[in-house]
């Protein structure tokens, strides 16, 4: 289903946005392995909630595991989840550059194996932490990170969910009919050059016809990289066609933990 908005919060999003004030979040490093490779990851859980809860993965941008991820993470700690953002170059490997950062994010996405290996690592260890329902996890991403949880929904990977902000949506190993369990939330915006509306065509065209649960909400007038505060930066620094838009960064956020809510009470 593919719908367009206006980008006005309603109601019951207010609601749920509230965050708790005995909320405790605590955050740290933590290291764990996809074959030889060390992947250098980032936990984020609120220690006042007791027992086992939902748990979310963060794939970051094509930039690497920095503090944009690791603030995401919080925020879902924030909500009640336990929250991990992963390391997909390997060793928190991060780039200064966007040549830098499409080579790293170009070597993931061509070696399909590895990259799916390094996911399911990530999903591996947060299913191993004792306060996570290991039953109800979902994935989140931005720009590079929502082209993999993408594909690894195509792929029919266990996720209660996955939600993509300003994600690839291409794909040569488009999903086959039943393949896809976890339900999919795609963000983009309708001014983004980086992904042209044919390829929403196809995505949506290839959801549909998997029988995936999916929806679509494209922004009309925004650009890539909507939800990252430094995208305004990156644009002036690099020349780059991408811009923040705190509305639908608010917007997208909301819907999201409609979404989380939703997927884990299931």
């Amino acid at each position: 289903m593919i719908r367009r908005v206006s980008m006005v919060l309603c109601l019951c999003l207010i609601l749920c946005a509230a965050t708790s004030a005995s909320a405790k979040v605590s955050g740290r490093e933590v290291d764990y392995k996809a074959g030889d490779t060390v992947l250098k990851g980032y936990l984020a859980h609120d220690t006042a909630v007791k027992g086992k809860r939902p748990a979310v993965l963060v794939v970051h941008e094509w930039w690497g595991h920095n503090e944009y991820a690791r603030k995401r993470a919080r925020m879902l700690a924030e909500l009640g989840y336990v929250a991990l953002a992963v390391d997909m170059y390997g060793d928190g490997k991060t780039a200064r550059h966007p040549d830098d950062a499409g080579r790293f994010a170009s070597e993931v996405m061509k070696n399909k194996a590895v990259g799916e290996a390094r996911f399911n690592a990530a999903l591996d260890f947060i299913k191993q932490q004792p306060t996570v329902d290991s039953a109800r996890v979902a994935a989140i991403g931005y720009c590079f990170g929502g082209g993999v949880v993408l594909h690894m929904a195509r792929q029919g990977t266990d996720l209660k969910g996955v939600v993509s902000f300003h994600g690839s949506l291409g794909t040569d190993s488009p999903a086959k009919p039943g393949m896809v369990k976890a339900k999919v939330l795609v963000f983009n915006g309708d001014a983004d050059k980086m992904i042209p509306p044919e390829q929403v065509a196809a995505f949506t065209e290839e959801m549909t016809k998997a029988g995936a649960s999916f929806r679509f909400v494209g922004y009309p007038g925004v650009l890539h990289s909507f939800t990252n505060p430094d995208a305004d930066a990156f644009a002036t620094k690099y020349k780059l066609p991408m811009a923040y838009d705190k509305k639908a960064d608010l917007d997208s956020w909301a819907q999201t933990k409609v979404f989380l809510k939703e997927i884990f009470s299931k």
